[in-house]
């Protein structure tokens, strides 16, 4: 006869043999029962989008289902709108680079979203500096920055460069470059890494990219790299100085791509899901996949994340007003 003493007594050891090593445990359930969603404001196949979907592939006991939502447009506003207006349960995330939250608001004189106020901070998910790089419009005894901001001086005609997007982060480097060492560079922006091709033919002297898009070029001896721009060397490229090493401390610039939730979303699933999304980082897969794009795993809590989004905001402010810069809305 089983008595109520005998079976608790059988319930509890049950529980700690379960706990022992060796022994099988329960499947552990997901976070949210519903279908999450990643937002990424770009179009499928570009690097953010390839970041998302290396992630999702390791987040799958978040929820009963993950999916990417690709919104592109205007450099990823399009998707910041559309978490802004999701519910609050943690089954609506978004990627996004930090431009979209530390540059835009210093640029656009109307955004349908408050940076600060419309997301909550997850965790950051990669960072990579940039890289300054020239072509053969350069003279071949140019090795350094210093070397490459006497040129640039003696030649303000050939002074120009080479990025993505005006408005960027890789623009205003440039720009801060130029302020600093005395000089007007100036600044061509080209669709995507179309910028490369120019300067290979040696139609324009330098170029700004995060480090991936000139790396073979580089590797391969058809361009030069003068200096990254994050506190460290890279490890793609330990010969090639920082920004500090060269003397400029003040140009260091590391760009990086984050998830947000929306506002007022509580703070436990905010923590699930920081906690599910640092896990991921850690996975062979996901790191092998970021090495591939020239990033560099990051992870932070949503504290931390929180203080390095406002100390950017903060940061960059200044820059853009100085500049002078006026898009076209």
């Amino acid at each position: 006869m089983i008595t109520k003493r005998r079976f608790v007594s059988f319930a509890c050891t049950a529980c700690l043999a379960s706990m022992l090593p060796g022994m099988p445990r329960p499947a552990r359930s997901e976070i949210v029962r519903n279908t999450a969603r990643m937002l990424v404001g770009f179009t499928p196949g570009s690097s953010i989008d390839v970041l998302a979907r290396l992630l999702a592939n390791e987040m799958k006991n978040y929820s009963s289902s993950f999916i990417v939502d690709n919104r592109p447009g205007a450099g990823g506003r399009v998707a910041l709108d559309a978490l802004k207006g999701s519910a609050a349960d943690g089954t609506v995330m978004v990627l996004t680079p930090a431009s979209a939250i530390v540059l835009y608001p210093h640029i656009y004189k109307t955004l349908s979203y408050n940076a600060l106020q419309d997301f909550t901070p997850v965790t950051s998910v990669c960072n990579f500096p940039l890289l300054l790089t020239v072509g053969p419009k350069v003279p071949g005894h140019v090795k350094t920055l210093a070397d490459f901001i006497a040129w640039c001086r003696a030649s303000p005609k050939e002074a120009s460069y080479a990025t993505a997007a005006a408005g960027s982060m890789l623009h205003f480097f440039g720009v801060m470059l130029g302020r600093a060492a005395g000089f007007e560079f100036v600044h061509v922006p080209y669709p995507g890494a179309g910028g490369v091709q120019d300067l290979l033919a040696g139609q324009i002297a330098a170029s700004v990219y995060p480090i991936g898009t000139t790396l073979a070029h580089v590797q391969a001896g058809s361009l030069r790299a003068l200096v990254t721009t994050g506190p460290q060397r890279s490890a793609l490229l330990p010969d090639v100085p920082t920004v500090r090493q060269a003397g400029h401390p003040a140009l260091e610039t590391t760009e990086w791509f984050g998830v947000l939730a929306p506002a007022r979303t509580p703070a436990e699933i905010v923590n699930n899901l920081n906690s599910t999304i640092r896990e991921a980082l850690k996975a062979d897969a996901f790191k092998a996949g970021v090495a591939k794009l020239s990033y560099e795993t990051a992870g932070a809590s949503p504290s931390d994340f929180a203080q390095l989004i406002k100390s950017d905001f903060d940061r960059w402010g200044p820059i853009v007003r100085a500049s002078g810069f006026t898009p076209d809305e």
